[in-house]
């Protein structure tokens, strides 16, 4: 984990649920015992069903929440809500670039918005900074005097991501950055996403639910369910030998584009189950076609080799 410009050291996120005037306070543990590390110029993808922690994970790194125990560092220095030093070092792109951007300020303003917070430039430096992100991430001069009404999602993305450069951030968090985008688009936008990459050296945490979009752009993938970790390692690693059975029924539910390639989709039985009361050993064991007595019983660890890890007892082969 040397060299790290962002690392993760056993992130756990509890949150108290009040449920009712006559009942105890629940405790939802939206994250427990996540563990990570990520060198600038790689792409560290976090995937897994809704409510696994993904979102949760993010604001932990965006420094908007604190962990309720485990360390973050970022460029080996715990991270702390309230250091400007390292706020400006990681920075994130949102989901939805309809709303993600302010519909009564202009694209110039918007770009200069954390020039203004954050530095001490000049109306004339932060204008110049903001023209040339622009041209940066393909949006032309006369954008700038625009409202975001008049972009198209794709341009609206463009400007999310230019917003989020101004300040040159090391890590940038993508939560879920194309899935409100049509899929020409979204190739443009991840194909721009790679180019800022590799021209800037940019550290990637992307959490997504589309696993063939995970495969275009990651380099390492960790595979979350209930707010733990349960398959960790390089994205081909991952995505040619899955050893956990989550993982492996995520995988079977990506779509092909392969007519002759034979589809062996795996049907998890039951739904998610509730956060606040998570199945005792194993968190996956009742929708597992694999669970014996122990996996009901015992919590499994990670095990595995440094570039494949995986948190089951009775792995695939």
């Amino acid at each position: 984990m040397t060299g790290a410009v962002l690392e993760g050291r056993d992130l756990a996120r509890f949150y108290s649920v009040k449920r009712g005037s006559f009942k105890p306070e629940a405790t939802v543990k939206a994250l427990n015992g996540v563990s990570f590390s990520l060198q600038s110029g790689r792409t560290l993808a976090v995937v897994g069903e809704s409510g696994c922690g993904k979102s949760t994970l993010a604001r932990l790194v965006t420094m908007i929440e604190h962990p309720t125990s485990g360390e973050l560092l970022i460029d080996g220095k715990p991270a702390k809500i309230g250091d400007r030093s390292l706020r400006s070092a990681v920075q994130i792109v949102f989901q939805n670039p309809y709303g993600s951007l302010n519909p009564r300020q202009k694209v110039g303003s918007i770009l200069e918005e954390p020039l203004k917070i954050n530095t001490d430039d000049d109306a004339a430096t932060r204008r110049s900074k903001a023209e040339a992100m622009m041209a940066r991430v393909g949006l032309r001069p006369e954008h700038y005097d625009r409202y975001p009404h008049m972009f198209s999602g794709g341009q609206r993305q463009r400007i999310a991501i230019a917003r989020a450069l101004m300040l040159k951030p090391k890590v940038l968090v993508l939560d879920e950055p194309v899935s409100a985008l049509d899929l020409s688009i979204q190739a443009q936008v991840l194909n721009l996403l790679m180019d800022l990459q590799k021209e800037m050296g940019l550290a990637y945490l992307f959490i997504s639910h589309g696993l063939s979009v995970v495969r275009h752009i990651a380099d390492d993938v960790m595979v979350m369910y209930l707010g733990r970790p349960v398959e960790t390692g390089t994205a081909e690693e991952v995505f040619t030998r899955p050893r956990h059975p989550y993982t492996a029924a995520l995988l079977s539910a990506t779509p092909i584009a392969d007519p002759d390639r034979e589809k062996n989709r795996i049907r998890l039985q039951g739904e998610l189950p509730s956060p606040l009361n998570p199945p005792t050993g194993c968190h996956f064991n009742p929708r597992c076609w694999r669970a014996q007595d122990k996996c009901r019983q015992v919590m499994p660890e990670l095990t595995g080799e440094e570039t494949h890890k995986f948190s089951c007892f009775f792995p695939l082969d």
